[in-house]
Parts: structure tokens; C-alpha cells; sequence
């Protein structure tokens, strides 16, 4: 390796790791070492190589020293052939161990990635709702990629550099005293003036980097939002294409400049160091060649200690940026660990029980609850805060009891805010209770298994979520083992067959992000065919036509009675023409259950059902225009 390369790559290392202070925590290498165990064999046998192939890189200069002194004294011609010999042999042996340890340090460094990101995505998946409602999605998807990848260099290049570099500094070492102390001990003192730069203009790139890294996240933040569909839909709507130009224009200009002037610092950089070791070998040539003419050193012996020269620098620079290399790695692993140590609240508890056959009833018994609280089940990184809020969440409701026997339709309305999604939640467990009981077939939801009640419940959002996939996929997500004929059976009685008959692709057809190729109809009545699809025991919508106009609803409505169909059904309307035909309403306000009865019984009473009902259906007078003039 020569100088140059030295330069860039130790100006790599002190760039890319993170000078942090923090002391080692013996937990973190404990549980570093945890994930390392599967693949201790693969990296006893990664070490070994390095230890080798170190020594090999030692071996070659002290080779060529022997072929010029051969040639001086004037040996036979065959000693000359042998010694280029070995030299060819290690150069080979030293390429095939480099080779090979390079395989192994991928395969333990890529089989370390796969074992992070598939322990924290399979952490994330069981955090509750909460969690997902607090989070900034960039920043949990970055723990997932920059601090997964940041973790697994600890491997990979870091834990082999340090014992590489070390066997090869102390071989270089023993063998340059052996053959001269005096010039080794005058080469190492331009050491300092080697590393010195190296660490100080490399934490200048180092923020330079960072700077730029921030400018190009908030510009992919800036991309990521606006263009999506809502997001391009607003800023047209009110008319702020130019300013956004502007905003995204102002980053990019600073990272253009940021680019500029890293490019002029890294060559003053490389410059410089190639500088000081033109010196250094000029230091070697000068006195070693003074010692070779006076008979105090022999001329291979010379050039035996240039070649060490260039080899000792690299290793020593990378070791004088070891420590910050290694607690950088145990930075992304503590960013890893911390989202793995974010505690589910939602858990099976042991000995839990499946949902039982048959007709289910859904009860909730005296039921309080109020959201967790942002310390609970959040961090304040992946909320982009300074801190979380601490304070106790608000009830939400209090002491709310209702039941759904089997096949029976319940209804809950009332105003914006009351609890009726929040209770609708409770159900399929995607929340706990504080207090009280919700049951499914007479059995609390916290005994049964989070897989059971997923089969037996189904769930429609007014917002009609889908994955940006075919038609085919987001109907499998329900049921992955579905045939072609399962899934048109779903779509005709959802009364969305013809028009996926006609789509370009059919069922393969992308739907678009969120389903956004798709009206709003007709994500609704997509998502029901998903729900037909699964074939649940209970179903619960949840203002299923809340923003739909009136011929889609009519299409959506249709569709649902075929999903109520002699199902449990818990159903949330603002649109009380929607649950007429209701077995029970329940009128919720504020977190308690105030009215409950049929349509009829409801709009005898004169109560707050009443009240709904006329807002909605009662036509207030026209006022006549006065004539003008």
C-alpha cells in the first residue's frame, strides 16, 4: 500500500466514525457479543487469516532486501531465482488468504445485518399502535439501515483492522530495530506529523460530511412527503411549488458548496500526507545509503527498510483512529440495542388460549382507558424531541360496558372525539385495558393468542389502507394461500369484479401508494373484498363511508351487507341512515355510553340520538331572495 492510498484511507476512517466520549458499557459488549456467538467459528478463522496475511505483508520487503544484496556480492544466478520465487509464492499465498478472509469478513459482516434487522423488524412489528403514532418513520427505518450497517463494520473492518494492523506494526517494528534502530527510531518521528493531520482534517471533513448528510436527509424528507399523492396534491392546491423550489434549492446549494470545498481539503490532505512520506523515504534513502557506503549497512538492507516504511505507516495511522472506529460501532450497536430494549405492551401471555369455535359474542365490561404515555412506548430519537413527555395519559373512557351477541349488529355513535374508535380498538387488542374486560366468546382478549383473535376478527378503516402492491397481493395479505377463484369470489361480492376485470393488469394491476390509483369508493370496497377474503367471525368498521359520496356509498353499503352477513358486527357511523337497522345503538359522549336502544326507541326518547339525527336529516327553511333594484 502505498502513501497515497494510506492517506485516503486513513482520512476514510477518522470521516465515517463518530467521536463519541461515552466509556464502554460492559452490557452493550455483552450483548455484542451475543450476536457475534453464531458466528464465532467464521471469525476465529477471520482473525487467523489477518494474523497471517500481516505477516506475509512483512515477509516480501525483507525478500527484496535479500535479492539486492545477493546481487551486490554477486551470487549465483540461482539463489537470485529462488528468492524471486518465494517472493511470487507469498505474493500469491498473501492474495488467496486476502481473498478468502475478505469472504469471510462479508459473510460475517452480511450475516450479522440479516441477524439485526431481522431481530428489530420482528421487535417493531409487536410494539402497540402507539408506538407507530409517535414515531418518525425515516428516523426507525434508519436504525434499520445506518446504525444495523454502522453496527456490523464493529465486525467486519474494525475488529479485523485493530488485529491486522497490530501483528503487522510489531512485526514491522521488530524487523526494522533488527536491522537499523537508528534510522527506524529517526523515520518514526515524522510519524506525528503523519497522523496529526490525518485526525484533524479529518474531523473537519468528518462535520463537513455530517452537514452535508443533514442537508441531503432533509431534502429526502422534503422529496418523500411531497412526493407522495397528498402531499404533491396540497402544495398544488395552495399554490407553493415556488417557494418549496426555493426551500429545496437553498440545500442543495449548501451541499454543492459543502462538496466543492471537501473535495479542495481532502487533496490539500492527501497532498500533504504524501508529502511528509516522500520525506520520510527520502530520510531512509539518505542515511541508510550514507551507512551503506561506509560499510555500517548493506544496500538490501537499505531497501528493505524503505519498503517496511511504507508499511508501517498505514497500519500505525489506522491504530491511532482505532478507538474512535470502535466507538463508533458501539454507538450504532447502543441506537440498535435501545430500540430493541422498547418493552411491547401488547404480549401473549403464557398458557394463552385460542378463540373458540363457533358463534362469537364481543363483550366489554366496565371498561377505562387512557392512551400510554410517550415514555412508555416511545424514544425521544425516534421522535426527533429533545425529550419525552412524561405526564400520564388522559382517560378516555370511563367505565363503558356494552354486548354484541353473535350475529347481532352494534352501532356506536355519537361526536368527533367521544371514544368510538378508541373502544372499536380495544377489541382486536390493539390496546389493553386499564380496567374492566373485553371478551370474545366469553374469554378476556388478554388470554387468548394475538394469532387467534387476528383470525377471528376483521377490521375495516375509513381511510381504506393498501400497500403499494398488485391487487392480488394486498387481497393475500388476508388470506396467503387464496387461489385466483377465491380472490374473484371476494371481488364480485365486494361489486368490484368488473372493475378490476377492466384494469390493464387484472390482478397484478398496482393499486399505488396507499391505493391512490383507486377512487375512494373503490379503495373502501377493495379493502372489503380483503375482509370477505379473511372470512372473519366478528367484523368491526370503522366509518367504513365516512368520506365517500353518495354512489359509492351506495356501492360500499352493498358490499357490507354482504361482510355483515351473519356476523358479530360492531359498527362506527357518523351517518346514522347507516345503522337504521342496527340491533342496538349505543350513544357514546365524552367516554360514557349516555343512550342506548334501537333507531325507533332512540328517536322516542328525545336524548342526544335525537338531536344527531335531526342535524343530519332536517332541512332547514330556504330563505327567499330580495329582488335587487
Amino acid at each position: 500500500m502505498d502513501m497515497e492510498v494510506t492517506a485516503w484511507m486513513s482520512m476514510y476512517h477518522t470521516m465515517n466514525a463518530q467521536d463519541d466520549k461515552r466509556p464502554f458499557s460492559k452490557a452493550t459488549l455483552k450483548r455484542i457479543a451475543e450476536f457475534a456467538r453464531p458466528h464465532k467459528v467464521r471469525l476465529g478463522w477471520f482473525l487467523l487469516l489477518s494474523v497471517v496475511t500481516a505477516a506475509l505483508a512483512v515477509a516480501t520487503p525483507v525478500l527484496a532486501g535479500e535479492v539486492v544484496d545477493v546481487i551486490d556480492q554477486g551470487l549465483s544466478e540461482g539463489t537470485v531465482l529462488r528468492l524471486a520465487a518465494l517472493i511470487a509464492v507469498i505474493a500469491v499465498a498473501e492474495a488467496t488468504l486476502g481473498l478468502l478472509a475478505r469472504w469471510l469478513s462479508a459473510n460475517i459482516g452480511e450475516g450479522l445485518i440479516y441477524d439485526l434487522r431481522r431481530t428489530v423488524f420482528d421487535h417493531v412489528q409487536r410494539m402497540p399502535i402507539a408506538f407507530f403514532m409517535r414515531t418518525r418513520t425515516g428516523a426507525l427505518v434508519s436504525r434499520l439501515n445506518n446504525d444495523v450497517i454502522g453496527a456490523q463494520r464493529a465486525f467486519s473492518d474494525t475488529l479485523s483492522g485493530v488485529v491486522s494492523n497490530l501483528v503487522a506494526v510489531l512485526l514491522t517494528l521488530v524487523v526494522m530495530l533488527g536491522i537499523s534502530w537508528q534510522i527506524t527510531l529517526l523515520a518514526l518521528v515524522l510519524l506525528p506529523v503523519f497522523v496529526l493531520p490525518a485526525r484533524r482534517m479529518g474531523s473537519r471533513l468528518a462535520r463537513l460530511e455530517r452537514e452535508a448528510a443533514d442537508h441531503n436527509a432533509a431534502m429526502g424528507t422534503q422529496m418523500t412527503e411531497r412526493f407522495s399523492a397528498p402531499g404533491a396534491t396540497l402544495i398544488k392546491l395552495f399554490g407553493r411549488p415556488a417557494d418549496e423550489s426555493s426551500e429545496f434549492a437553498a440545500r442543495a446549494s449548501r451541499v454543492r458548496d459543502i462538496g466543492v470545498r471537501t473535495a479542495m481539503v481532502q487533496w490539500v490532505f492527501v497532498t500533504a500526507l504524501t508529502l511528509v512520506s516522500a520525506l520520510a523515504l527520502a530520510l531512509v534513502y539518505g542515511l541508510g545509503g550514507f551507512y551503506a557506503l561506509n560499510d555500517q549497512l548493506d544496500p538490501g538492507d537499505v531497501v528493505a527498510l524503505a519498503l517496511l516504511l511504507t508499511r508501517l505507516y498505514a497500519p500505525l495511522t489506522s491504530l491511532a483512529s482505532a478507538r474512535v472506529e470502535v466507538m463508533s460501532a458501539l454507538v450504532s450497536f447502543e441506537r440498535v440495542f435501545e430500540v430493541l430494549d422498547l418493552r411491547p405492551l401488547i404480549s401473549d401471555r403464557p398458557g394463552a388460549v385460542s378463540v373458540p369455535d363457533g358463534p362469537v359474542s364481543v363483550e366489554i365490561d366496565n371498561v377505562r382507558f387512557a392512551y400510554p404515555s410517550a415514555d412508555k412506548v416511545s424514544l425521544a430519537s425516534l421522535e426527533q424531541v429533545a425529550s419525552l413527555d412524561t405526564r400520564g395519559g388522559v382517560e378516555v373512557l370511563h367505565g363503558v360496558s356494552l354486548r354484541a351477541e353473535p350475529g347481532q349488529l352494534v352501532a356506536l355513535v355519537g361526536s368527533s372525539g367521544a371514544g368510538k374508535s378508541t373502544l372499536a380498538a380495544l377489541i382486536p387488542r390493539l390496546y389493553d385495558v386499564d380496567a374492566g374486560v373485553v371478551r370474545l366468546a366469553g374469554i378476556d382478549v388478554r388470554d387468548l393468542t394475538a394469532t387467534s383473535i387476528r383470525e377471528t376478527l376483521g377490521m375495516v378503516t375509513q381511510d381504506g389502507h393498501l400497500f403499494h402492491e398488485s391487487v392480488r397481493s394486498n387481497l393475500l395479505l388476508a388470506r396467503p394461500e387464496a387461489d385466483d377463484e377465491q380472490l374473484w369470489d371476494a371481488l364480485r361480492r365486494a361489486r368490484l369484479a368488473d372493475l378490476v376485470t377492466a384494469l390493464p393488469d387484472g390482478l397484478g394491476t398496482i393499486v399505488g401508494e396507499r391505493g391512490y390509483r383507486l377512487s375512494g369508493g373503490e379503495r373502501q370496497r377493495l379493502t372489503i373484498a380483503r375482509l370477505l377474503l379473511a372470512r372473519p367471525r366478528v367484523v368491526i368498521l370503522d366509518e367504513a363511508t365516512a368520506h365517500l359520496d353518495s354512489t359509492s356509498e351506495a356501492a360500499v353499503q352493498a358490499a357490507l351487507g354482504e361482510a355483515l352477513a351473519g356476523r358479530t358486527a360492531v359498527v362506527i357511523a357518523h351517518r346514522l341512515s347507516t345503522v337504521r337497522a342496527a340491533d342496538l345503538i349505543l350513544v357514546i359522549e365524552a367516554g360514557h355510553i349516555i343512550e342506548r336502544g334501537t333507531h325507533s326507541e332512540l328517536l322516542a326518547a328525545g336524548g342526544r340520538y335525537t338531536d344527531l339525527y335531526r342535524t343530519q336529516f332536517d332541512q332547514p327553511t330556504p330563505v327567499a331572495a330580495t329582488p335587487v333594484g
